[in-house]
């Protein structure tokens, strides 16, 4: 069975940097796809990045240019870089995967089957 654990999330002042892990076990083949997601409190789970079947990323245009999503697939991580931090990225963050999918799967975190606890970040102004 698959299991995400996230880490690396924190508090950090605005225009900061967190780099978070998702540490995947289990089985995850090379046409799964996989991304980050948050959620905020009083607010729905939307997408962040993903990395979908072809290895097309994909990312929300709120962070745009400032967040990178990576995967080391021999070490089974998943990575989300957040550079230029703002406060409106606040939110508890969750890695997810699911089999094959387009990056369209960004737009619909209901459709993923596998889910991580969740990090926060945090970001004050």
């Amino acid at each position: 069975q698959v299991q995400l654990v996230e880490s690396g999330g924190g508090s950090v002042q605005a225009g900061e940097s967190l780099r978070l892990s998702c540490a995947v076990s289990g089985s995850i083949a090379s046409t799964d796809c996989m991304g980050w997601f948050r959620q905020a409190p009083g607010k729905e789970r939307e997408g962040v990045a993903i990395i979908d079947t072809y290895r097309t990323t994909r990312y929300a245009d709120s962070v745009k240019g400032r967040f990178t999503v990576s995967q080391d697939t021999a070490a089974n991580v998943l990575y989300l870089q957040m550079d230029s931090l703002k406060p409106e990225d606040t939110a508890m963050y969750y890695c997810a995967a699911t089999r094959w999918a387009t990056a369209t799967a960004i737009r619909t975190p209901s459709i993923f089957p596998y889910w991580g606890r969740g990090t926060q970040v945090t970001v004050s102004s």
